[in-house]
């Protein structure tokens, strides 16, 4: 009998990777929709929300071919996770914090039309946490060169010793991984409070460079909102926040994350050339 070749090595061990992932993951079904998914904790599944039906029923369809029907626990748009409510007693798989590195070989296990899938790829990039274009924080930025249906979106990535270190999305021209950090932190939320909150001025602003510096001037104003309720009217230009000069527009937009909510903070405006001064209550994002 002949030794193994390395390629066939490799081959074997990469099925073995996928079977000992493939019992956790599952097929989402919700009105003409297809996605992947994966038994997160017992009973919630995470799953990539672009994929996700915004309304009709959601079926699940497990490894052994079993469906069961399932419900929204919560889902955030800005990181693209969701996560859903379902009972079962198919075990968890367990996520790695490890960010792979750079070259490293990757595999996606997903499922396409119902059937399990696979895929074999490369990390193209492995970076700094980033924001999504839709304001959602990402702990890494993770590109794998591989190739990814739209169904198989909500896979696992997992590296080459088997461990499952993030869900496997489709990007902007590329295909991307959501990684454990943030699926943690944001589906812990979700679970407890259905969705994510985010800090709201309610303000529409517009950059505006000034002699010493860059302000944001207030063109128009929610009556109902925290900085009407503190007195900052349209035409203002706001300068600084918490004693720091505006550095722009979507700065400040980024600064009211989910921990910004209920909080007090101090803005610096000028009204016709003068200069006032307001504490704002952050108050928290209405739902579109």
């Amino acid at each position: 009998m002949t030794d193994p070749t390395p390629l066939s090595s490799l081959s074997s061990a990469l099925a073995d990777l996928v079977a000992q992932a493939q019992p956790a993951i599952v097929s989402v079904h919700s009105h003409r929709q297809r996605a992947s998914g994966f038994i997160w904790k017992p009973g919630l599944i995470v799953t990539a929300d672009e994929a996700l039906a915004d309304e009709g029923e959601i079926e699940i369809r497990f490894a052994d071919g079993g469906t069961r029907p399932a419900t929204i626990a919560g889902r955030d748009h800005t990181t693209d996770i969701a996560l859903l409510r379902i009972e079962t007693d198919v075990a968890p798989i367990k996520l790695s914090p490890v960010v792979p590195a750079l070259g490293s070989l990757a595999v996606v296990v997903a499922t396409e039309r119902g059937a399990p899938a696979a895929a074999l790829g490369m990390v193209s990039v492995s970076g700094a946490p980033w924001r999504s274009l839709r304001g959602g924080e990402i702990n890494a930025r993770i590109e794998l060169d591989v190739r990814l249906r739209h169904g198989q979106q909500g896979g696992l990535a997992l590296d080459a010793s088997g461990e499952a270190f993030g869900m496997a999305v489709l990007g902007p021209r590329r295909v991307l991984v959501i990684p454990t950090a943030t699926i943690e932190r944001v589906a812990a939320r979700l679970e407890t409070h259905g969705r994510i909150a985010r800090g709201y001025l309610g303000l529409g602003l517009q950059p505006l460079r000034l002699d010493d510096g860059i302000g944001a001037m207030v063109m128009n104003v929610d009556k109902a909102g925290p900085a009407a309720a503190a007195g900052i009217r349209q035409g203002d230009v706001i300068v600084a926040v918490n004693d720091q000069k505006l550095s722009g527009v979507r700065a400040l937009t980024r600064s009211l994350g989910p921990d910004s909510v209920g909080s007090i903070i101090s803005v610096a405006a000028r009204r016709g050339g003068e200069p006032l001064s307001f504490k704002v209550t952050v108050g928290e994002r209405p739902q579109a």
